[in-house]
This record gives C-alpha cells, sequence and structure tokens, in this order.
C-alpha cells in the first residue's frame, strides 16, 4: 500500500476504512500498471500521467469518482449536467453497496475512455479525448 495513502486511511472512520480498503484492493487489482498516490488531498490512481479514478471522504459518503465517467454511460454513476468536465462518481456509506462486478467493468472502462487531463492547463482548460489504438489497450 502506497504510504500516503496508508496515512489518509488512517484519519478515516472503521465504517469507511472498510469502503475504502475495498475499493483500494480492486483498484489495484483492476489497474496493475496505475501509479497511485495522494492527489489534491484524496488518493487517485494514475495511467501515463492522467488521473483515471480516485476516493475521497465527503460529508455523502465515500466519493468513488472516475475523470472520464461521464463516457462510460453507465446509470449508477452521477453525472453533473452541463459541466465542463467528463467526471462521474458514486457513493458509498456502507461495504456492502459495493458491487466488485460493476467497479472492475467500471475500471476496464477508465482505462479504455480517458480525456486528457493531464495537458489541461497546456490546453487552457480544453479538454480532448485521448483516442488508443487497438493494441495498445488490450489487456
Amino acid at each position: 500500500m502506497n504510504t500516503s495513502i496508508k496515512s489518509y486511511l488512517e484519519q478515516l472512520t472503521a465504517n469507511e476504512k472498510e469502503i475504502v480498503s475495498l475499493l483500494e484492493n480492486l483498484i489495484n487489482k483492476e489497474l496493475e500498471e496505475a501509479e497511485s498516490k495522494i492527489w489534491h488531498a484524496h488518493p487517485v490512481w494514475f495511467l501515463n500521467g492522467n488521473p483515471i479514478v480516485g476516493f475521497s471522504q465527503q460529508k455523502k459518503g465515500i466519493r468513488l469518482m472516475f475523470w472520464s465517467g461521464a463516457d462510460f454511460e453507465e446509470e449508477k454513476l452521477q453525472v453533473k449536467k452541463d459541466q465542463k468536465f467528463k467526471d462521474a462518481s458514486i457513493f458509498y456509506n456502507h461495504l456492502s453497496e459495493i458491487i466488485p462486478q460493476d467497479l472492475a467493468r467500471w475500471l476496464k472502462k477508465s482505462r479504455d475512455i480517458q480525456w486528457d487531463y493531464k495537458n489541461i492547463v497546456k490546453r487552457k482548460g480544453r479538454l480532448e479525448k485521448i483516442v488508443f489504438d487497438k493494441k495498445s489497450i488490450e489487456k
């Protein structure tokens, strides 16, 4: 486990720790090649420097966010209307709410469907979709 993420987990309640521990394990299992670190005060996983998925403690519960999740076409992921970013989220308040098969599917989509947040500053706030050739996304 990433030591900075471990420190983040230590500040959570027992219930929240259970939720984020399962999320972290499932994310690490599906995105083995991803780099994880604390980014903007929350655990985030990156592929080639691009943020993919992360979670945070919020009033509504533990928020699991996919940076490009608006394009996943997943009913359970909440997308804010009329926003300039492409993120989508789901909130968890109990371990039993996490459906590993859903999370695995979303994580696979997060590898294949990406918007280029890594270069958003260089492009002055404009997002561009990353297009992969078939060989680069096979796993």
